[in-house]
């Protein structure tokens, strides 16, 4: 019995919730649409849902462009006899709102966390991107995929592996080149050439003069506010300095603490990062490569700041343990004052 054959006799309404995590990403909402068409297929009617704001540029193009149908969960009136699955998160991540409702099933790529309520699972944390699952339970069991359905899931490979070069394994790859060859190139090249507004340098330029570097540690305050996929993107810009291995990033938003990490060394477990990171007071996981992680209830920026002093020591403790480093290079970090000294650092000046 395939995945999907299992999946499907644990659903018992005519209609069911697809909710995806917050602030849902491309991969979040393309396997949400996968899944959302092969219920349908099956004669299962499905409403993909999500909470929070969707302010990523490509994102927003990607529905649009794509014409995927989702609803804000805030705007359902969702009742005790509902039933939901969830994609590309797990139950009790700080990332996944709690509705009315039954979660009967979750398929993910992230760390498996505890599976026991769901009717049906299949989480895979080796896997680069959860359209990738999505994409297999099609071809599994002979489903045909069309244009629009193949651009959207070969967008969300390419965007959540980092163009195949983060966390990527064989079945990203084989199902990536199987699906591409039936995409929509005119609508990719679209995507590709509409990652950023103008507004987002403003953020790219705060992160920049507050970036602090220890050793080949970049810690960085992202001030209020900031969304979390211009997060990902700016963790991901710091990390191809040649001179860093890890990067830790925060925003005060939502009265909570958002976090985000990028990793470039296997022996740097981003996910492990986060988790030590926040013990006790938030919460985090993610993948070797990416993570992030949350701080609920906290009252105003001052007190973020002082949570994320305790955070930057963690993780820089933890960094310190697994890459040997002496004592004193622990205390020793530089912030980069302005612009110009970015562009020094990258021609290769160390600051340590």
């Amino acid at each position: 019995m395939t995945k999907l054959e299992q999946l499907l006799q644990v659903i018992s309404k005519k209609v069911v919730f697809i909710q995806t995590h917050n602030y849902p990403d491309q991969d979040a909402l393309a396997s949400a649409q996968g899944l959302k068409l092969l219920l349908e297929h099956f004669g299962i009617q499905a409403v993909i849902c999500y909470k929070g704001e969707i302010d990523k540029y490509n994102t927003i193009k990607m529905i649009e462009l794509l014409k995927l149908d989702i609803t804000p969960a805030d705007s359902i009136e969702f009742r005790e006899d509902d039933e939901t699955i969830l994609v590309d998160c797990q139950k009790g991540n700080s990332n996944v709102k709690t509705y009315c409702g039954k979660v009967i099933g979750c398929i993910d790529h992230h760390q498996l966390q505890d599976p026991s309520s769901y009717l049906f699972y299949d989480i895979r944390p080796n896997v680069g991107a959860c359209a990738t699952i999505i994409a297999s339970y099609f071809l599994e069991n002979n489903i045909p995929i069309d244009q629009l359905l193949a651009t959207t899931l070969v967008y969300a490979i390419r965007m959540d592996t980092n163009l195949l070069s983060r966390s990527v394994s064989d079945l990203d790859l084989d199902i990536y080149c199987d699906l591409y060859k039936h995409s929509n190139r005119n609508i990719m090249h679209q995507l590709d050439s509409c990652t950023l507004k103008f507004k987002d340098l403003v953020t790219y330029h705060r992160a920049i003069e507050h970036l602090r570097i220890y050793h080949t540690v970049a810690l960085i305050d992202l001030g209020t506010n900031c969304s979390e996929a211009i997060m990902g993107q700016i963790s991901d810009f710091i990390l191809t300095l040649r001179e860093i291995d890890l990067v830790f990033a925060h925003s005060y938003r939502d009265n909570g603490v958002k976090y985000t990490v990028r990793s470039n060394r296997s022996d740097l477990d981003a996910s492990e990062v986060v988790r030590q990171a926040l013990e006790n007071f938030g919460d985090g996981g993610g993948h070797n490569a990416m993570a992030a992680g949350f701080v609920p209830n906290v009252p105003n920026p001052n007190t973020a700041v002082t949570l994320s002093n305790i955070a930057e020591e963690r993780v820089l403790e933890y960094v310190s343990d697994a890459m040997h480093w002496p004592r004193e290079k622990r205390a020793k970090g530089k912030r980069i004052k302005n612009v110009q000294t970015i562009w020094n650092l990258i021609d290769g000046k160390r600051w340590i």
